[in-house]
């Protein structure tokens, strides 16, 4: 079992990698055209709904996709094709309406979302929400397919699939910039920059569809007809899991409709946001996909209860795993946010102050690193023994919590003409409210797991988490303390070796320090990392 999870961690790590690379990529070229002018601005208003689906319901670990791996790892697969089939229909003309609300009601929906954006952006993001909301329809099959094929043991496409969203917008824009030049990021080609971002995002949809088409077929999963059938009992279970699941992430959603609700009065704060957010869902996707895909079929055939041992250590494996990697991450972006940004995005229109701003919201993204991927292991755990109503309560909570933490954090408008004091932290205030929101969640789901499952130790559990922490803030300030104590070249040769080397001693500093603590999983992570080396020398 070790041995088989470690091989479909290596090919859903490789495959994430090359998506994740093009998803930079991608954003690069988006914002040396753009840079945080009005185009990119009004993209990230039009984009949260329709992404909201292709990345939540859509994406490796969304709702969608983990209700199908849970049922249907569990089933032969003749009967998996019936399931899908029976939950395609029902979600596609569910997701039908959901477009057609999409497209009629994008002037009020963007007008909720940034009450205060300019006129000119806001006519942009309608424009562009209109352009998107077919995505509504693409992502709930994409999620449900590639569910059907972790089930299956497929686990290349769906983790390699996101890349076709890149390359449609990198396509996009430079055939734009073919027509346009450099006058690209030009107010006056806001709108047709904005529709080009939009279309070319769409496309990347319809194609992560298409292309699992064949794959489904291969595996006697492919039946694209109608089947009217939800009373079948593999139908009524993976519905059981999905709509609380979904709900759950939505609730999730509410909270990034919130942060762009006190965003929209800060100018540049939504496109800054989505640099900053690109940059940490870079390794997070890598390590959540590598992490959470192989494990969440091992946690759906663990629930019997005499496997509940085996489950209390895939859940410890799971956990320490994520806080061994996401802990080191954090403290490196806290440490090199500076230097990171400029070396990612400073060039064309992006410049000094648009660094200036997203190097703020990528220290203040670092700070929460362990809790974002700890929070999905959680919910993983909950979805695999069948109980969505958890995490959507948690989910709830959090809604309530980030807004007060928002009013807090940023200021702006209250109910009722409420006068709350507001400590004026600006943009970053609205990446530390979701922290906030992480951390308490990731403790109420522990919490809660503890109860449902008995006696969790979660004391060493937790002394070994600080254990890492300690590692990881002497690893950042070695990496901060490297990175501007030595008078490195200027330009890109230079940017890659202050960041390249800062991350490599301090990365380095970290492992002995973590192996030499005692955690097994950090030893583990160490010793994995020293072996490849070897090979590769």
């Amino acid at each position: 079992m070790v041995k088989s999870l470690r091989r479909i961690a290596l090919v859903v790590a490789v495959a994430t990698a090359l998506s994740k690379v093009a998803g930079l990529v991608r954003q690069q070229v988006i914002a040396a055209a753009f840079g945080v002018g009005a185009a990119y601005d009004a993209y990230n208003y039009a984009y949260v709904l329709p992404g909201f689906m292709l990345i939540l319901l859509g994406g490796i670990n969304g709702p969608f996709h983990s209700a199908m791996v849970s049922v249907l790892a569990r089933r032969p697969r003749d009967q998996g094709a019936h399931v899908l089939a029976a939950i395609n229909t029902l979600v596609a003309l569910a997701l039908i309406v959901v477009t057609l609300i999409l497209l009629v009601a994008a002037n009020p929906l963007i007008t909720l979302l940034g009450p205060a954006l300019p006129p000119d952006i806001h006519a942009n993001a309608v424009q562009q929400l209109r352009w998107m909301a077919p995505m509504a329809l693409f992502a709930g099959l994409i999620g449900l397919g590639f569910g059907a094929l972790n089930a299956a043991d497929e686990f290349w496409l769906p983790s390699v699939s996101p890349l076709l969203s890149s390359v449609a917008v990198i396509g996009g824009l430079g055939l734009l910039w073919w027509h346009l030049g450099p006058a690209i990021g030009l107010p006056q080609h806001a709108l047709i920059g904005g529709a080009v971002l939009a279309g070319s995002t769409l496309l990347g949809a319809v194609l992560q569809w298409l292309i699992q088409l064949p794959t489904l077929a291969r595996q006697g999963l492919g039946q694209l007809r109608l089947v009217w059938d939800w009373r079948d009992s593999g139908v009524q279970e993976v519905l059981k899991v999905m709509a609380p699941a979904t709900l759950s992430s939505g609730m999730l959603q509410i909270n990034v409709f919130t942060d762009l609700f006190f965003a929209s009065g800060i100018l540049g704060a939504a496109a800054g946001l989505g640099y900053a957010n690109l940059l940490v869902q870079t390794p997070l996707g890598l390590l959540s996909n590598a992490l959470l895909v192989p494990l969440l079929p091992v946690f759906a055939r663990l629930t019997a209860p005499e496997d509940r041992p085996a489950l209390t250590a895939r859940i410890r494996q799971g956990l320490m795993l994520s806080t061994a990697s996401m802990l080191p991450l954090g403290a490196l972006f806290v440490a090199l946010a500076g230097p990171i940004v400029v070396l990612v995005y400073q060039r064309g229109a992006f410049d000094s102050g648009a660094a200036a701003m997203v190097t703020g919201l990528l220290m203040a993204y670092g700070l929460g690193m362990p809790a974002y991927l700890g929070r999905d292991v959680l919910v993983r755990v909950f979805y695999a023994l069948g109980d969505g109503n958890t995490p959507f309560r948690f989910s709830v909570l959090g809604i309530g919590l980030n807004v007060v933490f928002d009013w807090t954090l940023v200021g702006g408008p209250t109910p009722w003409g409420l006068q709350l004091p507001a400590l004026n932290f600006g943009a970053p205030g609205l990446v530390l409210a979701t922290v906030a929101v992480n951390l308490v969640t990731c403790l109420g789901l522990l919490l809660a797991l503890q109860r449902s499952l008995g006696a969790l130790p979660l004391r060493r559990w937790g002394l070994d988490s600080l254990l890492l922490l300690g590692a990881a803030a002497v690893a950042g300030l070695a990496a901060w303390w490297l990175s501007w104590a030595v008078n490195w070249p200027v330009g890109l040769l230079g940017g890659l070796l202050q960041c390249g080397f800062s991350t490599a001693v301090a990365l380095s500093l970290y492992g002995a320090l973590a192996t030499s603590a005692g955690v097994p999983e950090a030893r583990q992570l160490s010793q994995q990392v020293l072996q490849r080396l070897r090979r590769r020398s």
